[in-house]
């Protein structure tokens, strides 16, 4: 039965450690195994980074630049090299491509959020394998995805795939970084990704020299991914061919279970397309009542309001002691809420002046995080 595919490749996968240049044959082996998943009518997405790697490599830089503009530029030499590798390897297996570059305010919007579905509905349906990547080139800091695990695992999201693969420069996940703890124990299978406290993980936040992720990025990924009911798996990148092999049942990697019970595609677009622009902190009671029942939050539940924000801005729902366990879409602005904090219903309207929402956040509006 035809399924749909997110493929994730890192720069430590795609490029030899010592050079920073392109390690040509996995990438041949990975075009390999995408068209023959096409060629058995998977629709594929593959994401991948290496632009400022590849950049780096062919402007003879030792290492990844740190300063945005040098970055961007680096990325604009590097991307079209890129492509370049991707196009002629796929285009000798007969199998059209299309480059997407995403910004993160290309899922902020609602509007955009859905024009980039339809994109990539309509090149799926076309035959075509989208080739995703982050627009270095104009991503200001703070509309960044900040890594390519988010950005495929929104994209997973997005078009809700069946399957999302993280290849990267490990085999699977471990309790710890086998490369510098001997008894770092393998992790094949994670039902819920809170069990990975209690299997006591430790993940480094650092990723390669040429990369930018690392396992904590990949557990961020997997926890957006199942959350939209797509199973994740994290293997090894230099041997694409085991993505066919697990599709078949075969236990390679990592493989993280996807929540039976999917959110909806708009509360998916709240929880993790929108960036958050405040924070609501709730006494005890308002805390329960969201985190058990998902009730909407009243302003007689409210402790205090930090940032400034517009109505229908994403802020935050945290504890009291700034534990988030909520994410959703505001009916006052800021300074209305600074005034109404603690509140009972029936007291806003002689308040502000006028009758407003019941509701600080309506739980049609509101994802449990």
């Amino acid at each position: 039965m035809p399924q749909t595919i997110v493929v994730k490749i890192g720069t430590s996968s795609l490029t030899q450690p010592e050079t920073g240049q392109l390690a040509l044959s996995t990438i041949a082996t990975l075009a390999e195994t995408l068209s023959h998943l096409r060629r058995q009518n998977h629709r594929v997405i593959l994401v991948s980074s290496g632009a400022v790697g590849v950049g780096c490599a062919r402007l003879g830089l030792t290492e990844r630049p740190k300063a945005i503009a040098l970055k961007q530029a680096v990325a604009a030499v590097g991307q079209g090299r890129l492509m370049r590798v991707y196009d002629d390897l796929f285009t000798t297996l007969q199998q059209p491509i299309a480059q997407v570059l995403l910004t993160r305010s290309d899922l902020v919007q609602r509007s955009r959020y859905l024009n980039v579905y339809n994109t990539f509905k309509e090149l799926l349906e076309l035959g075509v394998i989208p080739v995703v990547n982050e627009n270095d080139t104009v991503a200001v800091e703070e509309l960044k995805f900040g890594d390519n695990d988010t950005l495929s695992a929104l994209v997973a999201s997005l078009v809700e795939a069946d399957w999302l693969f993280l290849l990267t420069d490990v085999d699977r996940l471990y309790s710890a970084d086998p490369r510098s703890v001997a008894d770092a124990q393998p992790i094949s299978l994670v039902s819920n990704i809170k069990e990975l406290a209690e299997l006591q993980v430790q993940t480094s936040g650092q990723g390669s020299q040429w990369g930018t992720g690392g396992m904590m990025t990949k557990i961020s990924a997997a926890r957006i991914a199942t959350a939209a009911g797509v199973r994740t798996v994290i293997t090894e990148g230099r041997q694409p061919r085991n993505i066919e092999k697990i599709l078949q049942g075969e236990s390679f990697g990592t493989r993280f279970e996807a929540h039976p019970e999917p959110t909806s595609a708009r509360k998916r677009w709240i929880a993790y397309g929108l960036l958050p622009v405040g924070k609501l902190y709730l006494d005890e009671g308002a805390a329960i009542a969201i985190s058990t029942s998902g009730k909407s939050l009243l302003a007689a539940g409210l402790l205090s309001v930090e940032g400034e924000f517009d109505t229908q801005e994403a802020v935050l729902l945290c504890d009291k002691n700034g534990h988030e366990i909520a994410r959703g879409l505001v009916n006052y602005t800021s300074q209305e809420l600074q005034k109404i904090c603690g509140r009972r219903s029936s007291e806003i309207p002689n308040i502000l002046g006028y009758v407003g929402a019941e509701t600080v956040v309506h739980r049609d509006n509101l994802v449990l995080t």
